[in-house]
């Protein structure tokens, strides 16, 4: 069969690799009962509220979406604190990343500036459209390294990306020290904050550029309602960008992006304070149980600001992901971002937290 031509660097495309599902474990392993920790997903499961807006939407689903979602977009704004042109929603936050490599790339010229053991969906964007990936290097600590992505950065650096808080580690920049990184880029580049688990930093006024948007001119900052809102199999996300960039966007994008239940979900989860609030407190509970008992059983972890946990396992952590999957429980080890001894491991329930500690106990003898 013919192979048709494509570009060189498509060829050796590294694709993502998304985690394990419970269907295919259970499928796997012979298993009834499966308890995944791997995605980072809501551990409440999708707001009852929402759940009823989707199915009293159902049957309007033969209608296109609004194009641009103009009413999640006001909702959004209203909610976040910012004016709605600054607003562009997509496909999850993943397709805004897309979008600003495509509005903002020049192939073969252009640079964008990430660390290692990030979100590979920057270098997959990178690939995608022809631009130059630069990779900082972390410390032992594997803190993010703001001073370094400063001085990568030269006059034909598009965009620095930073993920905060940060997957896999957890790690967070605090306000000031994006403010910083902001003011030292060159003119003509975008600081991209990627917040997609913001929702679960404490004190949030620390962390969060957005509550002081109007000081900055070149951020861009990414969130999605996947995580806090329990909408990841909708897909939706959105982005808050200087006005110039969103409406570039506007004007580029394929129509329709963000389908109609998804809209409806958004805009009720955005409404839905106690199912959010309630999130927070089994997010912020688990996490801190997790830190205090993961030690105890000989591993090393590494504070979080996130809805998971990076911790590095006493034997092999491929044996510890493999023998935790035969039990029916499923992590992410992290050697697909280059830390192979590490196993990050996101909160559940008090029960699934309870089960995997009891799995882990029992894996490694403690």
């Amino acid at each position: 069969m013919k192979d048709f031509s494509v570009r060189p660097e498509i060829r050796d495309f590294e694709p993502y690799t998304p985690g394990l599902t419970i269907e295919r474990i259970k499928e796997l392993y012979g298993l009834d009962t499966v308890i995944k920790l791997a995605s980072n997903e809501n551990p409440l499961g999708a707001s009852p509220v929402v759940q009823k807006v989707i199915a009293r939407h159902a049957a309007r689903t033969f209608r296109y979406p609004e194009n641009h979602s103009p009413r999640l977009v006001a909702e959004i704004a209203r909610s976040v604190g910012v004016p709605a042109e600054c607003v562009v929603v997509g496909n999850g936050s993943d397709e805004i990343i897309d979008m600003l490599f495509r509005i903002r790339a020049v192939p073969g010229k252009s640079n964008v500036v990430c660390y290692e053991h990030c979100f590979s969906m920057y270098r997959m964007c990178a690939q995608l459209t022809g631009v130059e990936y630069r990779e900082v290097q972390r410390g032992a600590d594997f803190e993010l390294p703001l001073d370094k992505m400063a001085e990568a950065a030269d006059e034909n650096t598009i965009m620095v990306f930073v993920t905060s808080p940060d997957n896999p580690t957890g790690q967070a920049a605090g306000v000031e020290d994006l403010s910083v990184l902001a003011g030292v880029l060159p003119p003509d580049c975008l600081l991209v904050v990627d917040e997609a688990y913001i929702d679960f930093v404490w004190p949030p006024e620390s962390y969060t550029p957005v509550q002081a948007f109007d000081r900055f001119e070149n951020l861009v900052a990414l969130r999605t309602f996947s995580k806090a809102y329990g909408l990841a199999g909708l897909r939706v996300g959105f982005g808050i960008m200087p006005p110039s960039v969103a409406a570039h966007m506007k004007n580029s994008r394929i129509p329709f992006t963000v389908n109609l239940l998804a809209e409806e979900a958004a805009i009720a989860a955005l409404d839905d304070d106690t199912f959010y609030n309630e999130t927070l407190a089994v997010v912020m509970h688990g996490r801190e149980y997790f830190l205090n008992e993961l030690p105890r059983l000989g591993c090393r972890v590494w504070p979080s600001q996130a809805n998971f946990v990076m911790f590095e396992p006493p034997m092999p952590a491929r044996q510890v992901f493999e023998s935790l999957l035969k039990r029916g429980i499923i992590v992410r080890p992290l050697a697909s971002f280059g830390l192979g001894a590490m196993i990050r491991v996101n909160v559940g329930t008090d029960g699934e937290n309870r089960a995997f500690l009891a799995a882990l106990a029992e894996i490694l003898g403690a």
